[in-house]
């Protein structure tokens, strides 16, 4: 089972504190910051959802090239097919206290409206089912991505700014606030049933928070009660819901089945805290560590096509030289650009599960460029390595490392070992 999540990934920002006083020029709180945290929201978030649940996901949105898109890529934890931008990547940021948003400040945006790419829509047409997840940012009013859509299973998760959902959803999502506002009603059986038409969809779902959720699909609505739990932030709720009631109607689950197990996902992410939960139990990253103890954090990049002897020993030799490895993989369509229609011969999933088996290697970051410049900015290395019969200060990367106070180091090149040598042997 293949879910394509589509959609606009966010950047997340927590910026956690204390409450304790007023600002003396002006009745606001003042919050004594204690930690900042950045995550992948939006789409990106309801992806990981997914994966978190065992399912094979891949997220199809459009990241601008900027720095905050840089950190965005960075966070991401699930495949992904990216296009570009042409405005600033959304950044969401929350001032929190106890638990509580205090308030929050939103930036990015601006002119220009994203456009699908043709990788993009290869991936859509590859899926099982699709999860639209909208935040209306542009990128699901692509017309090439709409008629895309009209071929494939949809459950669409609204937004007040985005499109209606293509016609034939098997499942429309919208929440309580936003089933009345398109509806013009403020019933939500109502709700419901008039959206179901005007959308053509086979069935809308209206989510009610501690109330539960609204199921019509033709004939009489049927309610699925929620838990009782205490919320003191219901942020990502939405996500947990779309993702699992997708995963279900992908895996063949009937709608209410669906919705029913979306409704106890959602309470369940609630009751363990919400985002601050996933915060909670989600360890530091190993270079994160490496940093936090002073060490040195080495990177090395490549596509790693058909792992051989030369991988493993340039591998070795990176590793040698400092606390931690990352490898920067280029993706199977960042590959295919480089190297033609007939590769990878191994796909990216596999390619950096290979990688991570590996003692020498410590973290896999894919990236979609071809070279891999965005995923050095956002990743700053202390040491970039390559292997080969060149200069270290020959390497297009030399100059951008070095801006940060980092070095580039070339290891020993292995004659006769490649893929492309290997792929040619067996021709």
């Amino acid at each position: 089972m293949k879910l394509v999540v589509v959609g606009d990934a966010l950047l997340d920002v927590d910026v956690e504190g204390v409450v304790e006083r007023v600002c003396p020029d002006a009745p606001a709180p003042v919050l004594d910051v204690t930690a900042e945290r950045a995550r992948a929201g939006g789409a990106a978030l309801a992806a990981a959802f997914a994966r978190a649940d065992g399912v094979d996901v891949t997220l199809v949105s459009a990241v601008a090239d900027d720095e905050d898109g840089a950190r965005l890529r960075a966070l991401l934890d699930v495949p992904a097919v990216l296009g570009g931008s042409p405005a600033a990547t959304p950044v969401k940021t929350r001032l929190r206290s106890g638990g509580t948003s205090v308030a929050r400040v939103d930036r990015g945006g601006g002119p220009g409206t994203p456009r699908a790419t043709d990788d993009m829509l290869d991936a859509v047409l590859a899926a099982d089912l699709v999860l639209v997840s909208d935040y209306g940012r542009g990128l699901v009013r692509d017309e090439r991505l709409r008629a895309v859509l009209g071929r494939v299973p949809v459950v669409w998760d609204p937004h007040p700014r985005g499109p209606a959902p293509t016609p034939d959803a098997r499942l429309v999502t919208p929440n309580l606030a936003e089933a009345t506002a398109f509806a013009g009603t403020s019933d939500p059986y109502a709700a419901a049933e008039a959206l179901r038409d005007r959308w053509r969809a086979r069935a809308v779902v209206v989510t009610m928070g501690c109330d539960g959720a609204l199921l019509h699909q033709g004939g009489a609505p049927a309610v699925v009660p929620a838990p009782a739990i205490a919320v003191t932030d219901p942020c990502g709720a939405g996500d947990r819901f779309a993702a699992t009631a997708a995963a279900r109607l992908a895996a063949g689950a009937a709608p209410d089945d669906a919705v029913a197990a979306g409704v106890a996902a959602a309470a369940d992410f609630l009751a363990r805290g919400g985002v601050a939960g996933l915060r909670a139990v989600a360890p530091p990253s190993t270079v994160d560590s490496v940093r936090a103890r002073g060490g040195v954090v080495v990177a090395t990049g490549g596509c790693f096509d058909l792992l051989h002897a030369g991988h493993v020993r340039t591998l070795a030799a990176a590793r040698a030289l400092g606390d931690c490895l990352v490898v920067c993989l280029n993706s199977d369509a960042s590959v295919r650009r480089l190297k033609g229609p007939d590769r990878p011969v191994t796909g990216q999933e596999d390619r950096a599960e290979l990688l991570r088996a590996l003692d020498c290697v410590d973290e896999v970051r894919v990236f979609e460029e071809d070279t891999p410049e965005q995923a050095l900015r956002a990743l700053r290395p202390d040491v970039w390595v390559k292997g080969g019969d060149y200069s270290a200060e020959s390497l297009p990367e030399a100059d951008l490392v070095r801006g940060w106070g980092g070095r580039t180091v070339v290891v020993p090149y292995h004659r006769g070992r490649s893929t492309t040598g290997i792929l040619a042997r067996r021709a």
